[in-house]
């Protein structure tokens, strides 16, 4: 039985977590490293990945793979797992915007952008699920967005694919839940990061977008460590299917 002061530990728990080299991903990966899980970061960029591990306190590995293609994703995941054993926690943090506008999208541009964001997260899931059935217990966060329920302006390929990132969070659950393994998604606001570029250069939107808010401001990295380490752990026991917003308030308004 957990206690409050173990409520949101997550010490010697193995978690996979992908697009670790930057970004939102590479935040999640610090801060479960941090608190004391075993994390295996997963991402293309090997020097982004070494300069990772290298820097951040904590039992730290990480394996260069580019999980884009859904076709590889069984064998990558396969070699994982057998160089890092099998995961507690899935992180599911990799993925691109192309911002083409409506009019503008590209078959190619449509199908990086669901492959990666939605097929992705799915496929990897399905392929370390069975171990963590067997143990009766298992964490599944998925990255949604201000996306799943609003339109952006030349994010049509993306909103499509965090819209379905919401809806696929909620069927993984009542699939898996009956066997410990809950299932959830965290929608960040705007956060800088490497997919937030083009945002944050123009000033003028990111103050729109900071006054959209409640609190005023737009996010930063660290403030999606505690709903992270509350959805890893046993704090979140009787949680399951839901999308948490981590916006400053911008979907209240």
């Amino acid at each position: 039985m957990s206690t409050l002061k173990n409520l949101f530990d997550v010490n010697g728990k193995k978690v996979f977590v992908t697009g670790a080299s930057s970004g939102i991903g590479r935040s999640a990966a610090t801060c479960l490293a941090e608190s004391g899980a075993k994390v295996v970061a997963i991402a293309r960029r090997a020097d982004r990945l070494k300069e990772w591990s290298d820097e951040t306190n904590g039992e730290t590995s990480y394996f260069v793979a580019d999980i884009s293609n859904k076709n590889q994703i069984k064998t990558i995941v396969a070699k994982i797992i057998k160089a890092e054993g099998s995961p507690d926690i899935l992180i599911n943090a990799a993925g691109l915007n192309t911002r083409e506008h409506a009019d503008d999208v590209t078959l190619e541009g449509w199908d990086k952008t669901l492959d990666l964001n939605l097929s992705t997260p799915f496929f990897i899931a399905q392929a370390v699920v069975e171990e963590m059935k067997k143990r009766k217990w298992g964490r599944i966060i998925n990255y949604a967005s201000l996306a799943s329920r609003r339109a952006l302006p030349s994010s049509i390929a993306y909103g499509a694919s965090k819209g379905g990132i919401e809806q696929l969070t909620r069927a993984m659950a009542e699939a898996w839940s009956p066997f410990g393994i809950n299932v959830n998604a965290i929608a960040p606001g705007f956060f800088p990061t490497e997919l937030t570029v083009p945002v944050f250069n123009d000033k003028e939107r990111s103050i729109r977008n900071a006054k959209q808010t409640c609190i005023g401001r737009n996010g930063e990295l660290h403030d999606l460590n505690g709903p992270l380490l509350f959805l890893c752990s046993k704090s979140s026991d009787y949680v399951t299917g839901q999308l948490i917003f981590v916006d400053g308030g911008f979907t209240a308004k």
